[in-house]
C-alpha cells in the first residue's frame, strides 16, 4: 500500500468511526496496518497531515502500531 492510500485510508476510518470513537478507528488503523506503517518512507505526522486529520494525532497511529504485536483484529 502506498503512504498516499495509507492516508486516505485512515481518512475514511476517521471520516466514517461512530461519534466517540474517533480516536480508537486512529489507533485501530495503526493495529490493522502496522506492517506498512513500519516501512513508510512518510513519518506519522505526515500521514495524519495527508489524512486531514490533525498532525498532532500521530501520537495514536503510533500506538497502534505497538498495540498491534499484542492484539488480533476480530
Amino acid at each position: 500500500m502506498t503512504d498516499i492510500a495509507l492516508a486516505e485510508t485512515l481518512r475514511d476510518m476517521y471520516s466514517n468511526a461512530p461519534q466517540g470513537d474517533k480516536t480508537t478507528m486512529i489507533r485501530l488503523f495503526g493495529i490493522k496496518y502496522a506492517d506498512e506503517l513500519k516501512n513508510s518512507t512518510m513519518s506519522m505526522s505526515r500521514i495524519a497531515e495527508l489524512a486531514q486529520i490533525g498532525v498532532n494525532y500521530h501520537a495514536e497511529i503510533s500506538k497502534g502500531i505497538r498495540l498491534a504485536k499484542y492484539v488480533k483484529l476480530k
